[in-house]
């Protein structure tokens, strides 16, 4: 596994819930932002990926809540990819949403792959794609 990718997330008053804590489904906007961010500091973009002719997708995704988060509160969501498991055309990606005195208020588990826009399958090996778009193939542990 590569080094955790981290990016910082202040908790907003509108993503919160009638019990003041952050909202069940924004912690999945947080995860998907820090993978988004690390695909840009490693230079692979949207449109990149598309004239590639391929796009990522989420197969499955588990998050275990931890500790709530209130309107305020500033967070580190980090993302590490792990290349070890699955068929060889998955990955999983492993975030942590952690408050800035070191709580863990999320755990967030991610089974992932590349379509190939075309014909609407996997990749066989999404990592060898990764590599080939990279500029920095080491901010995924490759």
């Amino acid at each position: 596994m590569s080094e955790p990718y981290s990016v910082r997330v202040t908790v907003r008053g509108y993503e919160t819930d009638v019990q003041g804590h952050l909202n069940q489904a924004v912690y999945l906007n947080y995860a998907e932002h820090a993978r988004w961010a690390l695909l840009q500091e490693a230079g692979i973009t949207q449109s990149r990926l598309r004239a590639h002719g391929v796009g990522p997708v989420a197969l499955e995704t588990t998050i275990r809540y931890r500790r709530e988060l209130l309107a305020g509160d500033e967070v580190d969501v980090s993302c590490v990819f792990d290349w070890s498991g699955g068929s060889g055309k998955t990955f999983t990606i492993e975030q942590k949403v952690t408050k800035t005195d070191g709580t863990v208020a999320a755990l967030i588990s991610a089974v992932g792959g590349l379509l190939d826009l075309e014909k609407r399958k996997l990749v066989p090996n999404p990592a060898d794609v990764f590599r080939e778009l990279a500029k920095d193939a080491s901010l995924f542990g490759l």
